[in-house]
């Protein structure tokens, strides 16, 4: 079987990449560009608002580097998750960037665009028939739930990929994607292996993260063979090694060995990594085990109200070893001050240079000789969350407590004005698996043609 060679440029679209990176990835004359354009990282707010999380300037630039070189040597571009999270909204804002870069470069081609969203009213009905279920410890959906979400999609795997390719599809630009899909659809389309496809995938949807020393803006490339395949990284200044290689297979799981996906799981307990040479890895073994029924990830996002914060450090040593009584004195006081509205508001204080990064699950929370503060007000209506915040944080400016010395202020305020409004704030609402009659049955596929 011919090898066949596949081109990362950037962990997720928009991230960027060097351009003598991305010109050695084209010297290996690849035959397909896959890239992911988003993930659930970034939090609930994009999914739950529908706006992207990378600037629109750096997806242009990108996709301008991309569009150019898959039409010169005629191999299909492959984008997954587009806008970031995938929603009706992202993928209509990256559609319009395509057809602006097709413009503006002279570029004509066969597009695929395939939408990811579920409907309410389907999912609501998959809920009924007992086709819904929780995935990893979350609440059972409700149908509540469903209806309070903005913003509901499904993680497609390579099925519909395929189908657009089928089509004659130059460009794919798909919805909210399985990340490892867009890299797998052509190789399982033309007969490869799906375990090392789709271990593969897994590999280069993150790009030079995966290399030494690792990058998320730089280019991966992939060799696909038979029994096995090789990565390497496009830039000589990064290097595949095995612990590398096989630390980024690990990476975002919860059993080392099996990684679930739509319509089945990928097995790594036979799964081998070598050092072919400085920079290069071969990895082989990786088995796919299919899964029925076909079951896929569904994402959805709910408006909780408005966020309000403020950030403030503290260096003095008696204020830091009261800290724990001080926050709880202040949230009692702002409870009180606004017990009319208690239901309608969340206060949180996070403690920075203490436990601000892991909480609660922090092993050992010692805090040294200064901490920094972020006060989060969360309420139904922002002029609520604005009045909490501000309370909170000159309530805990002025706080009393032993051995005070100083009566001008607990706090250092690195910005005038101190708070900040953020806008909506938005929790994960739905993070659970739909059962498919068929792998594309909620993954509509059409074409259009671009013409410059």
């Amino acid at each position: 079987m011919k090898q066949m060679v596949l081109l990362s440029p950037t962990a997720i679209l928009g991230y960027g990449f060097p351009a003598v990176s991305f010109e050695n990835g084209l010297s290996c004359r690849p035959h397909v560009i896959a890239v992911d354009a988003g993930s659930t990282d970034p939090g609930p707010y994009y999914l739950g608002s529908g706006k992207p999380f990378v600037p629109r300037g750096a997806v242009k630039r990108d996709l301008t580097f991309l569009l150019r070189a898959a039409r010169t040597l005629r191999i299909p571009l492959l984008i997954g998750t587009a806008g970031g999270s995938g929603a009706r909204q992202h993928l209509e804002w990256c559609r319009r960037i395509i057809l602006e870069v097709a413009e503006e470069e002279g570029l004509s081609f066969r597009m695929a665009v395939i939408p990811a969203d579920v409907s309410r009213q389907k999912l609501a009905e998959a809920l009924r028939q007992g086709r819904v279920s929780p995935l990893g410890p979350v609440p059972e959906l409700t149908e509540e739930a469903i209806n309070e979400s903005t913003n509901l999609v499904a993680q497609m795997g390579v099925e519909p990929l395929i189908e657009a390719l089928d089509g004659g599809a130059e460009v794919v630009l798909a919805g909210r994607c399985y990340d490892p899909a867009v890299f797998a659809a052509l190789p399982i389309r033309e007969g490869y292996d799906p375990g090392l496809s789709l271990h593969l995938g897994k590999i280069l949807e993150c790009a030079a993260i995966a290399a030494v020393p690792g990058s998320g803006s730089d280019c991966m490339i992939g060799f696909l063979e038979k029994r096995r395949f090789l990565v390497e990284a496009a830039s000589p200044e990064r290097r595949a090694t095995t612990a590398s290689v096989a630390a980024h297979t690990l990476y975002e799981k919860s059993n080392p060995y099996l990684l679930p996906g739509p319509g089945g799981v990928l097995d790594l307990q036979g799964t081998t990594f070598r050092q072919v040479n400085g920079r290069r890895v071969a990895v082989a073994g990786s088995r796919f085990r299919p899964v029925s029924p076909y079951r896929v990830k569904v994402e959805g996002a709910r408006k909780i109200g408005y966020r309000v914060v403020s950030i403030a450090g503290a260096r003095d040593p008696r204020f830091i070893s009261a800290l724990e009584e001080i926050l709880a004195g202040v949230r009692e006081r702002t409870e009180d001050n606004f017990s009319s509205e208690r239901r309608r508001f969340r206060l949180a204080f996070h403690v920075y240079g203490r436990d601000g990064v892991m909480g609660k699950q922090e092993p050992r929370p010692v805090a040294g000789h200064e901490v920094g503060i972020v006060l989060e007000a969360v309420a139904e209506r922002e002029e609520l969350a604005e009045a909490v915040c501000g309370f909170a944080r000159s309530t805990l400016l002025h706080y009393g407590f032993p051995g005070r010395l100083a009566t001008a202020g607990n706090l250092a305020f690195p910005f005038s004005p101190s708070d900040f409004k953020t806008g909506a704030a938005y929790v994960f609402s739905v993070h659970h698996l739909l059962t498919l009659s068929h792998p594309r049955e909620i993954f509509p596929v059409s074409f259009e043609e671009v013409r410059s």
